[in-house]
């Protein structure tokens, strides 16, 4: 079948806490290349099953440097205008991807553990001392990945608030207005090609002085890439992580008798943070566009040349055809190929860096905070809207002493 009317207006209603999206449901019974309206650019095509989306994830027919200054389907009104490496296609993005990840190792990131364990139990202590209650979104889940992130490229952690707020407008969907977002975006790009000319001048062992000396090198990157790749690194390297370390501690507090399983066998850990990845829908928004460059066929549909399609990973992670038992939070699932992190070339830059980090507050609120419990009523609390990302404003919490 190819039905060309739209099925679903997007974007959906406002989310429910992290329950799944009304519109995924049904997804294996129904058309799965579904058809929607955007409030802006037209109507486009949602791949919700996990085949779908992995495939659209990896075949190279879909473009996404097509959707750069175009006037495609979209949530928001400004048009994509950053030429970002999320926004690539090979063979730049192939060769610019090799350049970042030089500087991007494994080593690099692994060689964290020590620290970022020190500064976990550092939060937890103070939090434990200062007593319950507390907030574990600002005390610990924001701090974290931020000191982190920080540290990790050479970023001064005194400049948290600022680029913070800058991070808040440039990526929001309706938090913010186009002036709002389009300023955060030009501060955000100003404040690290600054940065970028200091390390020229006075190198230092962080990532952003390892991109301006690959940068130098014949064939390297650009001023205003290195510019664009420290932003991407900075907002990626604690938003994303800060909002789902929020959400893991709230979807176990959730499900009692998971915490507990993970409090008596804490070897379960890795695979935990990989289920929970796969279980909580943390975007609150579809992805990036991806342009058909030719007629695709797929999911019983044929998506024409010129054609937008969005993917939800959320639905994806919830697929009866990929996962047995998909709604159900199975911290010995195996095998789990979950898409949160993204799959093929354009796989998350910082998935390494996100488990690392994730694996460790887990750890380490389990063992310092091992009866953690919500402190106030679930109906008092509050969400962020009008973002990318699912988000508690706060989360406070409650132990015994």
């Amino acid at each position: 079948m190819n039905n060309r009317e739209p099925q679903f207006d997007y974007p959906f209603p406002p989310y429910d806490r992290l329950e799944k999206d009304r519109e995924t449901t049904g997804m294996a019974e129904g058309e799965p290349l579904a058809r929607v309206h955007l409030p802006y650019g037209g109507d486009a095509w949602l791949a919700r099953r996990h085949a779908d989306v992995r495939a659209v994830m990896t075949d190279s027919r879909f473009s996404r440097a097509a959707a750069i200054n175009a006037d495609v389907p979209r949530a928001v009104e400004r048009l994509n205008t950053n030429l970002s490496l999320p926004m690539m296609d090979p063979p730049e993005h192939t060769r610019q991807r090799r350049l970042v990840m030089k500087a991007f190792t494994a080593k690099r990131i692994e060689a964290l553990r020590p620290w970022i364990e020190g500064l976990a139990d550092d939060l937890l202590v103070k939090i434990a001392e200062t007593g319950p209650p507390a907030d574990l979104v600002d005390d610990f889940a924001w701090p974290l990945p931020i000191q982190v992130i920080s540290e990790l490229l050479g970023v001064s952690y005194e400049d948290r608030d600022e680029f913070r707020e800058w991070t808040d407008a440039a990526i929001s969907v309706t938090a913010h207005s186009t002036e709002e977002a389009e300023g955060g975006m030009r501060n955000l790009l100003a404040y690290m090609s600054e940065l970028a000319a200091k390390r020229r001048q006075d190198p230092g062992q962080d990532l952003l002085t390892s991109l301006v000396q690959i940068g130098d090198e014949e064939g390297g990157l650009r001023e205003d890439e290195i510019a664009m790749y420290g932003v991407v690194l900075l907002i990626g390297g604690y938003e994303t992580t800060a909002n789902q370390l929020g959400n893991i501690v709230y979807t176990l507090l959730k499900h009692p008798e998971q915490h507990a399983q993970l409090v008596a066998d804490p070897g379960l850990v890795d695979s935990a943070v990989e289920e929970l990845l796969r279980y909580i829908p943390i975007n609150a928004a579809v992805g990036m566009p991806q342009i058909a460059t030719e007629d695709v066929e797929m999911a019983g549909v044929v998506v024409k040349a010129g054609d937008t399609v969005f993917i939800d990973h959320a639905a994806a992670n919830r697929d009866p055809q990929a996962f047995e038992n998909p709604d159900e939070l199975d911290f010995r699932r195996s095998p789990n190929p979950q898409l949160t992190l993204g799959h093929g070339p354009h796989r998350c830059l910082g998935a390494q860096l996100g488990r690392l980090e994730l694996t460790i507050a887990l750890n380490k609120t389990l063992q310092h905070l091992p009866d953690l419990a919500l402190a106030a009523p679930e109906e008092e609390l509050t969400w962020k809207r009008g973002r990318q990302f699912r988000s508690l404003e706060h989360l406070p919490v409650t132990w015994s002493q």
